[in-house]
């Protein structure tokens, strides 16, 4: 290797490691101040090191607010939601990619479509519905509200798409059905994919706050995104008591990542060159 291409090399390494600490910065800074006093959080000047810890914060935290069954709403929120957008977004892939019928691609289209729409031009709208269902403040508003997702559909039918239909045709002749065919090969094989809208989806939901806020009114129902607001007073807000309960409610998600990062650039590599 030539002395002009290390230089390059090794320049180019250094922005990377340069962009990466940069991006780590903003984390340290909330694990940092969770362990600070609430009047050292935004102190001038900016201490990147405290000079006394206070880790009974993340103690404060569980028995200022019900945080425990906040964490429990969120999570029972999060997994149905995940578990139901997963289940409709393969299904509906497979009938998008695998079963021929009239119209196919223009209902995909149109059903796609629908991402580029911000949720704030329908969101008055899905508020008038689910009020009329009698399904305001209720977690199964919520999570029918989210049981659909055209990105979802559209991630899984991209990389369906790489399945090949012999695979299938060959099954029919088996006498599979489709449910059969769905189950048994290409359920299987779209792991990678599936990984990658639980990340997406685990992710969207779990940090929501916009829907939870305008539909959740019962305090024993409200997620740990509006439990977090509560620090936050008329005349104040305990900073350092927040930022402790976002590293907390940080952990899950940083879990589910490291538990399905190992299909996620997979995932997301398939997906984006298929079809």
């Amino acid at each position: 290797m030539s002395t002009k291409k290390k230089v390059i090399k090794i320049i180019l390494y250094v922005l990377l490691v340069s962009l990466s600490v940069s991006m780590l910065v903003p984390f340290y800074w909330m694990v940092i101040s969770s362990l600070k006093l609430n009047k050292d959080v935004f102190s001038i000047p900016m201490r990147w090191w405290p000079e006394t810890m206070h880790p009974e914060n993340y103690k404060v935290i569980w028995n200022k607010i019900p945080l425990i069954t906040f964490f429990m709403n969120t999570a029972k929120l999060t997994v149905i939601t995940t578990l139901v957008q997963l289940c409709t977004s393969c299904f509906a892939a497979y009938g998008f990619t695998k079963c021929k019928f009239v119209g196919r691609d223009i209902i995909f289209l149109m059903y796609v479509t629908t991402i580029a729409v911000p949720w704030q031009v329908y969101m008055v709208p899905q508020f008038i519905l689910v009020s009329g269902m009698g399904l305001n403040d209720t977690h199964i508003g919520l999570i029918l509200m989210q049981a659909f997702s055209a990105f979802g559909v559209f991630l899984i039918r991209q990389f369906y798409i790489s399945i090949p239909d012999e695979l299938c045709e060959a099954a029919r002749i088996d006498g599979l059905n489709e449910f059969g065919i769905f189950r048994r090969i290409v359920f299987p094989l779209g792991k990678p994919a599936m990984a990658t809208l639980i990340i997406f989806t685990f992710t969207n939901v779990w940090n929501d706050f916009m829907g939870p806020l305008i539909y959740l009114k019962t305090k024993e129902r409200k997620t740990v995104q509006l439990g977090i607001r509560m620090f936050i007073s008329q005349y104040g807000a305990d900073y350092a008591w927040i930022m402790a309960a976002s590293v907390c409610s940080l952990i899950p998600i940083v879990i589910v990542f490291l538990s399905c990062q190992r299909f996620f650039v997979e995932g997301v590599a398939a997906s984006g060159i298929k079809g």
